[in-house]
């Protein structure tokens, strides 16, 4: 259960290296999605950063169609940076894609096929766009597919429930760009509710807040 009954339950669902890194490391991807099935989210929330990194591969991808029972996507993106919106929805992963945009977001092509939630003014106000979803389409859990960036907005906000980290058994050092705390430090006490060791010398911990 949510923090914040007027909002769904969040959880960070993060593959990191030993240090806390996202990048600079091969992560185990299978093993990371097979774990996010776990919550069997409503919503899959992503930051464009995040998307734009899978443009060139959704550019060669299939296109089955919307996922029919899948969970929605959503997609913070105040700047308006992102294109292959029919190329998300159709990627056969979600039911649906939701454009996240402030007031200030720059101006869209007119006729583009995607829902938009307008909310805040400069930037997008995450915890009105999450209670938003779930009174509008029933979301009770969301799982943020992201890196640091919005991971490290939303743990400024008091947004997250849960955070899932998926420990790969190397250290990115000087070669990671990102960790997924964002670029500031938020103090906070954690509950740890599970540990499980995995093959590879994976460890799996979950905290809640």
């Amino acid at each position: 259960m949510s923090s914040d009954p007027g909002r769904p339950y969040v959880v960070a669902h993060v593959a990191v290296s030993a240090d806390g890194a996202t990048t600079g490391f091969q992560p185990d991807v299978a093993r990371f999605y097979e774990l996010a099935r776990t919550w069997d989210e409503d919503l899959t929330l992503a930051g464009a950063d995040t998307i734009l990194a899978q443009e060139p591969a959704l550019a060669q991808a299939g296109r089955p169609g919307p996922a029919a029972g899948g969970p929605l996507l959503a997609v913070v993106d105040g700047r308006a940076r992102i294109s292959a919106w029919e190329a998300l929805r159709d990627a056969g992963h979600w039911s649906g894609v939701v454009a996240l945009h402030a007031e200030h977001t720059p101006p869209r092509p007119p006729g583009r096929q995607v829902r938009e939630l307008v909310t805040g003014a400069d930037r997008v106000d995450l915890a009105d766009a999450l209670s938003t979803l779930g009174r509008a389409d029933g979301v009770k859990v969301v799982r943020v597919d992201s890196g640091g960036t919005l991971i490290g907005a939303l743990l400024a906000g008091g947004l997250v429930d849960e955070i899932s980290l998926l420990v790969h058994p190397c250290l990115a050092a000087g070669q990671s760009t990102g960790f997924w705390y964002g670029a500031g430090r938020v103090a906070s006490a954690l509950t740890l509710v599970a540990v499980r060791r995995l093959p590879g010398g994976l460890v799996w911990l979950r905290y809640r807040r």
